[in-house]
């Protein structure tokens, strides 16, 4: 699996004072899409796997905004594996509204391990992780299929 799409209604807590989604939410939006990315997968962001935590902080994080975004319109995220590394995974999340992009973010992660008291150890990203999990075939800026 290389990708993963959703969709999500701008409420009003997600406005600023001009009525338009405020920036910080497509961070929020970016986490969640990653989040359900997992869940897709059969697995979680923080999991156990031979008995080891593992979860996946950030290395990276951006977004461009390129249009508004207003209360009640509906986003269709697009989120893509751009790179598989042997500890770390780039994503890049296209947000489209009404068959325009509306914002482009990139997220990257580090396969670490988490032990109590410790701080996260970057590890391999185990293979029954690995295994599920490609790179997008082309890079592409195509339109986001309606």
């Amino acid at each position: 699996m290389f990708e993963y799409r959703t969709r999500r209604v701008v409420e009003f807590a997600d406005t600023d004072m001009a009525g338009i989604i405020h920036f910080s939410r497509y961070y929020v939006f970016m986490e969640r899409a990653e989040h359900e990315f997992w869940n897709a997968l059969g697995t979680s962001v923080h999991t156990e796997v031979d008995g080891v935590a593992i979860g996946w902080p950030r290395l990276e994080a951006s977004c461009r905004f390129l249009r508004p975004v207003r209360f009640e319109d509906v986003l269709d995220i697009h989120l893509q594996v751009v790179r598989k590394g042997g500890r770390s995974l780039t994503f890049e999340i296209d947000f489209w509204c009404r068959g325009e992009r509306v914002a482009q973010g990139r997220l990257a992660t580090c396969c670490c391990a988490l032990t109590p008291g410790e701080p996260p150890r970057a590890v391999p990203i185990p293979a029954v992780l690995a295994e599920r999990i490609e790179e997008r075939p082309t890079a592409g800026d195509a339109p986001y299929p309606q």
